[in-house]
């Protein structure tokens, strides 16, 4: 079965970027709020951040939400629905791009002799999808090392982190307390999905959470404001959300089977993941990435 009526992942827009990524007034004092509730500041000047996102670069379902500069720190801040194990390689190759844009921006020399001072990155994960996850989890880039880079984590020479911050409803209560504009986008979203599992159709379901967040006057009537435009980019990321699904299932893309699975096989050669997490991360279902660890098992071993 084919789906050509949706895009690739181009959306133009997503909620939490409209919210925490524009260079709006409101988008600046939203976005200091959940800068100073993650790491527990009181910043009050909106205007010490510099916006500095960067968008499809790479691929085109790799686009980051929100990166910004303050306190000698480079922030990305990232919005996903799916489960994902590379959180920490996109970080990565995201963070790249990042750093070049400011070291050209400072117009330095990284081949002389002088040490050149960069901004520490922090790399937040803002997940809002179906796996039940802790409120917090540390994704490491070292967990995807072919050869592990040493036994404990004190001794390993190079890392790149990846901090997931479940905000779904009833978790990370502290967190939602300390930004309302979290707490607020958070509850819309909840509001849709339980809509949706209550048998609407995706548009009433949308609309009738965006009607509630008016009446409820979230983000200050960022809502009733912009109706029509949250309304459009919703449909459309649900719209993505349910593609990438059926793509997931009927294996739309040429070889993308073959693909999957040999990725789950390596997966679980390192031991990187549970099977249930495997299994959502690349598409398959749990029974076939059971009956690839029972054909690893069965293996004999090398020599």
């Amino acid at each position: 079965m084919e789906f050509q009526t949706l895009p690739q992942r181009e959306y133009k827009d997503r909620l939490f970027k409209a919210i925490f990524g524009r260079d709006s007034e409101e988008s600046k004092r939203w976005r200091l709020e959940l800068y100073n509730a993650l790491n527990g500041t009181d910043y009050a000047d909106p205007n010490e951040l510099k916006l500095t996102t960067i968008e499809n670069f790479i691929y085109i379902t790799m686009k980051n939400d929100v990166s910004f500069l303050l306190d000698s720190q480079m922030n990305l801040y990232e919005q996903q629905s799916t489960f994902n194990p590379n959180m920490p390689l996109r970080g990565f190759l995201y963070f790249s791009q990042l750093y070049l844009a400011y070291l050209n921006d400072k117009d330095v020399d990284i081949f002389g002799k002088s040490l050149v001072k960069i901004p520490t990155p922090r790399f937040f994960v803002f997940y809002n999808g179906d796996n039940e996850l802790p409120d917090i989890t540390k994704f490491r880039l070292s967990d995807a090392f072919i050869k592990p880079d040493k036994e404990t984590e004190k001794e390993r020479d190079f890392e790149w982190t990846a901090t997931v911050v479940n905000i779904n409803k009833n978790r990370n209560k502290t967190l939602h307390k300390k930004c309302i504009s979290l707490y607020h986008y958070s509850s819309f979203v909840a509001r849709v999905k339980d809509n949706l599992a209550e048998g609407m159709d995706k548009r009433s379901a949308v609309e009738n959470a965006v009607d509630f967040a008016i009446v409820n006057n979230y983000l200050d009537g960022f809502f009733k404001r912009q109706r029509e435009d949250i309304i459009m980019f919703s449909m459309t990321e649900f719209d993505q959300e349910a593609y990438d699904r059926h793509r997931r299932r009927e294996g739309y893309e040429d070889g993308v089977q073959d693909k999957a699975v040999e990725a789950a096989i390596n997966l679980l050669k390192m031991g990187v993941g549970t099977p249930e997490q495997i299994a959502q991360a690349q598409g398959l279902t749990l029974e076939q990435v059971l009956e690839l660890q029972k054909q690893i098992s069965a293996q004999p071993a090398q020599a």
